[in-house]
């Protein structure tokens, strides 16, 4: 558990990745204790959260140099808490160590981490990195393609991550994994602009996960497969399954020729 200070200036950072209001109970346990919350702005999502959540916080804006000297100075005789802004507050933290050095008696300054990334959560920022190539005011190259201008660079990539494979450079198999990404990312954010059938990102996402639990009946259901041999014999089975099954619902979708009977 994190103890304040009487006097000093606690930095309260959070990830991007996790919603505004979702602090951990050290977060909150500071700031209700602290004497003064600033925000550089109150439109802020964390500083929106907080707000809602009945603290009061202050409005601060300046430039780094500026905002240093003044929170250091507040930290001076009272317990100051700064919640970090969206795009991380650049060059404020440099700002603050030039302050506190230039002083005989500084406050303490405390960084308390409000929040964690959670794993796989960059992958948000694959996201909202390919809605913005992709969006007005994006790249004019990437809002051009389609799902057939794409193809050939998915077969391009997937062969060059063959090849880092094999080669057993493992930074170079990392890039290019990512780049084998980057198409299921592209593919997607292309077909949610379809028309007649739509699809993104979290319906690719979910339509994997449903089947991985389906085809691995022996870890989320009763089934038994004790080898791998099992586990494939038991895929086979399932795939072959599905297949038949969608074979039959296309069958009774499609309309007879000759009319109901």
């Amino acid at each position: 558990m994190t103890s304040i200070s009487p006097r000093g200036l606690t930095l309260l950072l959070t990830s991007p990745r996790v919603a505004p209001g979702l602090l951990s109970r050290d977060a909150w346990l500071a700031l209700d204790a602290a004497d003064s919350v600033l925000a550089r702005s109150l439109q802020d999502p964390l500083a929106a959260a907080v707000i809602a959540s009945g603290i009061e916080v202050r409005e601060s804006p300046g430039d780094p140099p500026t905002l240093a000297r003044r929170l250091v100075d507040a930290a001076g005789g009272s317990c100051v808490l700064w919640l970090e802004s969206s795009d991380g507050d650049p060059g404020l933290s440099d700002a603050i160590a030039a302050e506190v050095t230039r002083l005989e008696d500084p406050p303490a300054v405390e960084i308390l981490s409000g929040s964690w990334d959670v794993p796989g959560s960059r992958l948000l920022d694959v996201v909202a990195v390919m809605d913005r190539l992709r969006s007005p005011g994006g790249c004019p190259w990437d809002a051009e393609q389609s799902h057939a201008s794409l193809a050939p660079y998915l077969v391009e990539e997937a062969q060059e991550c063959l090849e880092a494979i094999a080669s057993g450079d493992r930074a170079n198999m990392a890039e290019e994994l990512g780049d084998v990404l980057l198409q299921v990312a592209f593919h997607s954010r292309v077909a949610q602009e379809d028309p007649q059938a739509p699809f993104d990102i979290d319906d690719v996402a979910a339509g994997l996960v449903a089947k991985l639990v389906r085809r691995h009946p022996h870890v989320f259901a009763d089934a038994t497969a004790d080898t791998p041999l099992d586990v494939e014999a038991q895929w086979a089975v399932i795939k072959a399954q599905e297949k038949a099954d969608k074979a039959a619902g296309r069958a009774a979708a499609t309309p007879s020729p000759h009319g109901p009977r």
